[in-house]
């Protein structure tokens, strides 16, 4: 009975260590951006939130100026042109872009402004984002990844925005 009790309260603190780092805000998932040589150009982290799913990012060594930035739905990440990546992270079936009267696709995000040295960094949530839960959690069997293209998101074109090339891509793992 005393063993019961012990594996039932580290149980218990396993799940409240679990709820205390949502709560605290610590990553649920990363992924590593690179580019298509392999060379690292910055960092994701996933963290869920009453609010939805929160993603936080710091690239470096990038062209400076607006970038289209999006979630894309299989977690592949094959150089040169990423396309193994699969398109926009889209479960609810709607368009592209905040600017489409019918958009937009969960993995839609706002455009990564980089600066002069190359470094960019910015946060957003996406409302009702899930990692691993729900009806339509990011990370699914297949997976996703996060990438960032090489012209800014026009936020109305279906389905890619019109953001150019894919310039680096990082999979997306559970933390």
């Amino acid at each position: 009975m005393r063993a019961h009790f012990i594996l039932m309260g580290t149980i218990g603190l396993a799940l409240l260590g679990q709820a205390t780092a949502m709560a605290q805000g610590k990553p649920g998932a990363t992924a590593v951006l690179k580019d298509a040589s392999g060379a690292s150009k910055g960092t994701a982290t996933f963290t869920e939130t009453p609010a939805g799913l929160t993603v936080t990012v710091a690239a470096a060594g990038l062209p400076a100026g607006a970038k289209g930035f999006h979630i894309h739905m299989v977690g592949k990440c094959e150089g040169p042109e990423f396309t193994t990546a699969g398109g926009h992270w889209n479960p609810t079936s709607h368009q592209h872009g905040k600017d489409n009267p019918a958009g937009a696709h969960m993995g839609d995000m706002a455009n990564l402004t980089v600066a002069a040295n190359g470094a960019g960094r910015m946060t957003a949530t996406i409302p009702g984002g899930k990692l691993s839960s729900g009806a339509s959690p990011l990370l699914d069997a297949d997976g996703a990844s996060i990438m960032i293209h090489a012209d800014p998101d026009d936020y109305k074109t279906d389905p890619s925005g019109n953001s150019g090339k894919r310039i680096a891509c990082g999979v997306i793992t559970a933390s």
